[in-house]
């Protein structure tokens, strides 16, 4: 690159990189000035609907058990990330205190197993899960 078409490399950089994402058309981030649940759940009511619908099996075995994991809320979407995947596929959580199930995005987080998740602020509400506690979940791959 000539000289005077360099770019500051942190200028160039995003300060938020987007998570790989099996959604073509991911929700956006709350806005800035967000202080309810209700503000940073930037789901739309088809992205919700689609969540609680029967489970989608696409493959010809079924869905298969990954394991449990203790879930901790965080940005917008309907994903789980998750040390019991090790590639981005979709699945199913299930909160076993009030048998609510949710279709999600499994997310690979790169942790030990064991280490516990992060569970996007949308699909915690789908569950009912209480926002301030940390739920035990049963997590299945499609």
């Amino acid at each position: 690159m000539s000289p005077d078409r360099s770019v500051d490399a942190a200028a160039a950089e995003p300060s938020d990189p987007v998570p790989e994402t099996l959604d073509p058309t991911p929700p956006p981030a709350p806005p800035p000035g967000a202080r309810t649940v209700a503000q940073f759940d930037t789901t739309t009511p088809e992205d919700r609907a689609e969540a609680l619908a029967a489970p989608v099996v696409h493959d010809a075995d079924g869905e298969r058990a990954l394991g449990t994991t203790i879930a901790s809320p965080t940005d917008p979407g309907i994903w789980l990330k998750t040390p019991l995947v090790t590639v981005l596929t979709l699945g199913r959580m299930e909160y076993a205190v009030n048998g609510k199930s949710v279709n999600v995005e499994l997310r690979p987080s790169g942790g030990a197993p064991g280490s516990g998740s992060q569970i996007s602020l949308a699909a915690m509400r789908l569950l009912e899960a209480p926002l301030t506690g940390l739920p035990e979940l049963q997590v299945f791959a499609n």
